[in-house]
């Protein structure tokens, strides 16, 4: 068996993944359950919104023609024709001189078009003395000016916030249609490990991979399946994969896919499946497998955690945004000047890791196998393939952690 990778562009790495995502069924839950989910399907307005125009501000409902030229030395007068009651409309319509309290939320008399500032005003006996003009439709919202009857308000593959929510609730939406949360499979291989509650001995670590894996599937709306620690024997690695398999929607295997005499993960996920890519040109992370088993999608990690931490930001994610049909943006970036060289091979995608302050990046050299870069870092310069590195004092763009 050859001990040299045959190494795939990071772009293709995404790309396939692309391919394997399968987008999972659709389920309705009630609308107190929705926020954080992706929306399943577009969410149209059931009535005009708003359905009478309106008021958005506590004071008086005026014509805006009364209050031209009015000011402290000379305010405009106007006749005080009572208050506008919170879901009532005027007895009658307001006529020109006139004015009515309207509080926020009111509806608009008939014969007014816009609404003065409380503050903006004077009582006078039975006036009001307006001390600062309006123009047409200020201070008001207008009869469906927020949305219209029929109008999408919400579209699929959107993951909903506490304000989306809020819109749901404004169009009626009490059951919400929203993609069943993917169960994703987590296998970590190698005899080294053993549970976080135990103090390792010599040749021993504990097994962090899973919690970083688990803690980002969690982060992207899905169901992290744990199962555990997986000795270096391949029967029991097939059982556990053949297990996690029939049980999930996708698996992640931590640790197993270097390509050395001891690899084991990719004969098995050949064995039952596919093997389509063994290798990706991309530091850390290079031994990545991407294969299939039967219809599910199963991604070959590496055991260093930093490494593990790159492919799933760079790839893997891909995967369960599409599995759960999330729109999901691009990694947030800053850009900051670098404070010293950083090289690099040419032919691959280097991720260093960096911490940002005052808009100096600060790489932070090391070995994937250190843990102490993720705790000191806030993000990563990308270096493209085509190039040996960038020079210092260079403006880069960081994607943050």
């Amino acid at each position: 068996m050859s001990l040299f990778l045959s190494v795939v562009p990071v772009s293709e790495a995404v790309a396939t993944v692309h391919r394997l995502a399968g987008l999972v069924p659709h389920e309705t839950v009630p609308l107190a359950e929705a926020c954080g989910r992706v929306l399943a399907a577009d969410v149209h307005a059931d009535v005009d919104i708003p359905g009478f125009t309106r008021s958005v501000m506590d004071g008086y409902a005026v014509r805006a023609a009364d209050t031209t030229g009015a000011g402290d030395a000379v305010p405009a007068m106007l006749t005080l024709r009572g208050r506008i009651l919170m879901g009532k409309t005027a007895d009658q319509p307001v006529k020109p001189g006139e004015c009515c309290y309207i509080p926020t939320g009111g509806i608009l008399p008939e014969g007014t078009d816009a609404v003065v500032m409380a503050e903006n005003t004077e009582p006078f006996g039975d006036n009001i003395l307006v001390k600062k003009p309006v123009a047409h439709n200020e201070n008001v919202l207008q009869y469906n000016e927020d949305f219209k009857k029929g109008e999408t308000v919400l579209s699929r593959g959107r993951r909903l916030s506490a304000q989306d929510v809020g819109i749901l609730a404004a169009v009626g939406c009490a059951d919400v249609p929203v993609t069943r949360k993917p169960k994703i499979g987590i296998l970590s291989t190698g005899n080294e490990l053993v549970p976080v509650t135990e103090t390792p001995k010599i040749g021993q670590v504990r097994d962090v991979n899973s919690y970083v894996i688990a803690a980002f599937v969690s982060d992207h709306e899905c169901i992290p399946v744990t199962y555990g620690i997986v000795r270096d024997d391949r029967a029991t690695f097939e059982a556990a994969l053949a297990r996690a398999v029939g049980e999930c929607d996708a698996v992640l295997i931590s640790g197993g896919s270097s390509k050395d005499d001891r690899d084991m993960a990719a004969a098995v996920i050949a064995q039952r499946g596919e093997v389509l890519i063994h290798g990706v040109a991309i530091a850390p992370g290079k031994p990545t497998i991407i294969g299939r088993c039967g219809t599910i999608p199963v991604i070959g990690l590496p055991g260093h955690p930093a490494a593990t931490f790159i492919v799933i930001v760079v790839i893997v994610r891909h995967l369960l945004d599409d599995m759960t049909g999330s729109a999901a943006p691009e990694p947030v970036t800053v850009t900051a000047k670098l404070a010293m060289n950083v090289p690099s091979t040419k032919g691959r995608e280097d991720y260093i890791r960096v911490s940002v302050r005052d808009g100096i990046a600060t790489p932070l050299f090391g070995k994937s196998g250190l843990l102490n870069t993720l705790a000191k870092s806030n993000g990563v310069i990308r270096i493209p393939a085509e190039s040996e590195g960038i020079e210092t004092g260079r403006q880069v763009e960081i994607i943050l952690w």
